[in-house]
């Protein structure tokens, strides 16, 4: 079953004689359980990308449909509420509240959500998962990179979106701490049932998903899929 569908999108900056586009005619879409990486030198527009998939800024031209609903079509009160419920989002800087300890910074999202409950239990199983269960009260100074995007993703985790959108997740991790990044999120995938979306400029990191989806100046030029049981096939 396919989470993410996008349609003939396209993204300009500026009028006239300063037009940029930034993103040119991407289709693709994206099947539950998978986990597709976009690559892309600077400036290719993977990150501008991310953002509209994320609800974050909006497409010039297109849809994106997400578990089937077009996201375009959402209020912005709508598009809040779909957001903080279907979509987690991982950062390169992290982007922790330093005032909150790690576990207030991984609550954080269901205290937004006044509809949600708090599971205590299930907080404690991500952070216990992840590793960072015994740094629960220390704050986000106290934590070394490694240990902050890990609890980036226990933040991203915690409301168990159907998707989750990683923007260069391993940018500021040397090679030791981003191949253990890289398995916590696959680990975590398949164990919470993520679709995951990564934005990364490193090809061997990306070779280690299901699909790596090559975007530059703005097109998509190749999307091959290694996701068990699609056979390879292009469907970019």
């Amino acid at each position: 079953m396919k989470i993410l569908e996008l349609q003939n999108i396209e993204k300009i900056y500026g009028e006239k004689e300063n037009q940029v586009k930034a993103l040119r005619n991407i289709n693709f879409q994206v099947e539950e359980g998978e986990f597709a990486a976009i690559v892309g030198t600077s400036g290719s527009g993977k990150s501008t990308l991310l953002n509209l998939i994320g609800g974050l800024d909006n497409p010039t031209r297109g849809n994106i449909f997400i578990k089937n609903k077009e996201i375009g079509s959402l209020s912005r009160k709508e598009l809040t509420i779909f957001r903080r419920r279907n979509i987690g989002f991982v950062f390169q800087n992290y982007s922790l509240m330093p005032v909150l300890n790690v576990y207030d910074n991984v609550a954080l999202p269901l205290t937004f959500d006044r509809g949600r409950h708090l599971n205590r239990k299930y907080i404690e199983e991500l952070l216990r998962e992840l590793g960072i269960w015994e740094k629960r009260k220390k704050y986000p100074h106290e934590l070394s990179g490694g240990q902050q995007q890990r609890v980036a993703i226990a933040r991203a985790l915690v409301h168990k979106p159907a998707l989750l959108l990683c923007d260069e997740p391993t940018g500021n991790l040397d090679s030791a701490t981003t191949i253990e990044v890289m398995g916590l999120l696959k680990t975590s995938g398949r164990k919470y049932r993520q679709t995951i979306l990564m934005v990364t400029h490193n090809e061997a990191i990306a070779q280690t998903c299901d699909r790596v989806i090559h975007i530059e100046d703005g097109r998509i030029t190749m999307g091959k899929s290694v996701f068990p049981g699609k056979g390879g096939d292009e469907r970019c």
